[in-house]
């Protein structure tokens, strides 16, 4: 099961990267590059512990819908989310959030398991992986743009 670890300084107050890391507008800004877009549950606003959120997004070049509820919430600190319906066999995702030098560190740490067995685990070491790791770089820089414009 790979599991993609990044942390991202912010020059914004634990707060402000809290409530921007869980905004479901922000989050479609943040993944552009994917067309992503909440399509049910929670579709605007902040999402909080017991929402679910399905996002509509094109990842290598097809149309894909992911379904994913907050199971815990610690504000401004941590959440964490996990796949309850969508292209991964699972995941769960911890956002964690501490101050540090006058601003924050947000750290992602992304686990997930690839469906169909062997396929899906040799998709992992050919490019799957990879991909993930810049797609969670690249959100995470992109919040760090926001946040940091918006202090």
């Amino acid at each position: 099961m790979p599991i993609i670890k990044h942390r991202e300084f912010i020059e914004a107050p634990i707060e402000v990267c809290f409530d921007l890391a869980r905004n479901v507008e922000v989050h479609t800004i943040t993944t552009s590059h994917t067309k992503e877009r909440a399509v049910a549950g929670v579709t605007e606003g902040h999402l909080n512990k017991g929402d679910t959120v399905t996002w509509e997004a094109v990842h290598f070049g097809v149309k894909q819908r992911l379904t994913a509820k907050i199971i815990e919430m610690e504000r401004p600190y941590r959440f964490v989310d996990v796949m309850v319906k969508g292209a991964f066999h699972s995941f769960n995702h911890t956002h964690t959030f501490e101050t540090a030098n006058h601003g924050t560190v947000m750290e992602d740490v992304f686990a997930y398991k690839s469906p169909f067995g062997w396929i899906g685990r040799l998709a992992d070491y050919l490019f799957l992986e990879k991909y993930m790791t810049s797609f969670i770089i690249g959100r995470a820089k992109a919040l760090k743009i926001i946040a940091e414009k918006r202090d």
